[in-house]
């Protein structure tokens, strides 16, 4: 079997015999149904294939879909010309590179279809005069599909005054879809996130998303079905290769890979990136998140202390998951269209989505990558560090980890701590997640909440933490408050541990043990 791997032309990969997860009844399905739709997705998710797909449809290429799904749906198989985008190549750190790359496609197009271009004429008058010129001469109206539509904006996020430039330059440039409505036939716009109406796509209010519709839920990515069906015999050799019998790796790449859900009572959907990956190279790994986290998730992140421990099972609306604003002020949209968290539940009656993320592999990766940004320790050190620190806290070492937590939390950026007592127990979070031990933060009970649990097969820790108290107090706390005490009936040793966090040096500063015979 040939698995694609990079390759994000329909029109190669069918030639060359490489395998095809068949989404060809979606397309028709949207041909059928109207003109202007928009479709986010997280990279390496199939959106630059499935845009590949619908240019050859269009251009009425039928042999290259013999024996998928439109080959019976299509009848007239009807050529038309196509305007296609793809804005993923630049780095976009000025104005000039979104323009100059514009410029380059419509300096193409004019050439082809032989309209006049005028050094005078704005970016977005030369698009439309490109698409009358081409319903002109082929007769047809023209499709345009434009590939990573929000990648200039989303390049930009931190630098306001870029981010403005290139709103108001695609704002016009893809506001002219709307003034040529007469001469298209078919427009879509794809990308990792969906910038709100009032900025991008104000004149553009026209378009039908279908990014949480749940009959396109599965147009892009891989389903449990389509696993078992295409690739059931690679799935045999993966389990082979790695001692394993095939249920038992059908239920690891679910847990790794799988769980991604696009709407309310959707099926999940398995990143084929990571999946194509692992059964070629028959190893487990994180396939997806090595190939990069977004500079702009980046700059989001630093820019909010937000409460790590929300990750998992917060709360939102629709209306809030569907777009962002230029001035991002919640990283939780963008987490979610960028594809590290997903819908996990949904309350029809009060119209409330809960997310999470979607599958280990991005957990695991996600948190890892945040060390760097909440500790001085790299990420490439972090992997040793988290080991010594799991082998302590399994044996019961409390002051040997203590210390190993201290060092860790020594020298940390001024800049990227607005809250103290927030940011370390951010730093705690992720050191529990990475170990794999079982991690409740601000664990509730009867009397109270507790700062951070942690358990292993023979401790139980119950942790407090004072900003600018003592640990001492919070020693106290926990005891006053009995917060051991649902551990207490059970067969493990529970430690009680109270610490202070030293707002003047900016570190953990002493605890106090206690514990429980």
């Amino acid at each position: 079997m040939k698995y694609p791997i990079g390759i994000q032309q329909f029109e190669k990969l069918r030639e060359e015999g490489w395998i095809y997860i068949d989404k060809t009844a979606h397309i028709h399905r949207l041909a059928s149904r109207g003109t202007y739709f928009f479709l986010s997705r997280p990279r390496r998710f199939g959106k630059s294939l499935l845009m590949s797909t619908i240019e050859a449809y269009f251009k009425g290429k039928r042999h290259l879909f013999e024996g998928l799904a439109i080959e019976k749906l299509e009848k007239d198989w009807i050529e038309y010309p196509v305007l296609h985008i793809d804005l993923n190549a630049e780095r976009y750190a000025k104005a000039e590179e979104l323009s100059n790359i514009l410029d380059t496609y419509l300096r193409e197009w004019e050439k082809l279809y032989g309209s006049d271009e005028s050094n005078n004429e704005s970016l977005s008058r030369r698009f439309l005069n490109v698409i009358k010129s081409a319903k002109e001469k082929t007769g047809r109206n023209v499709v345009v599909l434009i590939d990573e539509y929000d990648k200039p904006m989303l390049q930009a996020i931190g630098n306001e005054e870029l981010q403005i430039q290139f709103r108001n330059m695609l704002k016009a440039f893809y506001g002219t879809l709307k003034s040529a409505d007469g001469y298209l036939r078919f427009v879509l716009l794809t990308g990792v996130t969906k910038f709100s109406k009032v900025s991008v796509f104000s004149d553009l209010n026209n378009l039908n998303d279908i990014s949480m519709d749940a009959e396109y839920s599965d147009i892009c990515g891989i389903t449990e079905e389509e696993l078992h069906e295409v690739f059931d015999g690679e799935v045999a050799r993966l389990a082979e290769k790695n001692n394993q019998t095939k249920e038992e790796a059908y239920i690891e790449l679910k847990r790794r890979y799988d769980g991604y859900h696009f709407s309310e009572d959707s099926v999940g959907m398995y990143n084929p990136f990571s999946i194509l990956n692992t059964l070629l190279k028959k190893v487990y790994r994180n396939y997806w998140f090595s190939t990069g986290t977004p500079t702009y998730l980046v700059e989001l992140l630093k820019r909010f202390d937000f409460d790590l421990q929300n990750l998992s099972g917060y709360e939102t609306t629709a209306d809030a998951l569907d777009s962002i604003q230029i001035r991002v002020d919640n990283p939780i949209p963008v987490l979610y269209q960028s594809g590290y968290l997903t819908i996990s539940n949904y309350d029809e009656e009060l119209g409330l989505y809960t997310l999470d993320f979607p599958n280990e592999e991005v957990e695991e990766s996600f948190i890892r990558f945040l060390i760097p940004m909440y500790s001085p320790i790299s990420e490439t050190d972090s992997p040793a560090f988290i080991g010594k620190f799991v082998r302590e806290v399994r044996a019961g070492k409390v002051d040997d980890f203590m210390r190993r937590l201290q060092s860790m939390m020594a020298d940390t950026p001024y800049e990227i701590i607005k809250d103290l007592e927030n940011h370390y127990q951010n730093v705690m979070f992720i050191l529990t997640k990475l170990m794999g031990l079982y991690v409740q933060a601000e664990y509730k009970t009867s009397r109270g909440r507790i700062d951070l649990l942690i358990a292993t097969d023979k401790y139980v820790y119950v942790i407090e933490i004072k900003l600018d108290g003592s640990a001492e107090d919070a020693l106290r706390q926990i005891n006053d408050k009995e917060y051991s005490l649902p551990f207490e009936a059970g067969s493990r040793q529970v430690i009680k541990i109270g610490a202070k966090v030293s707002r003047e040096k900016r570190n953990l500063e002493n605890w106090i043990v206690e514990i429980e015979n």
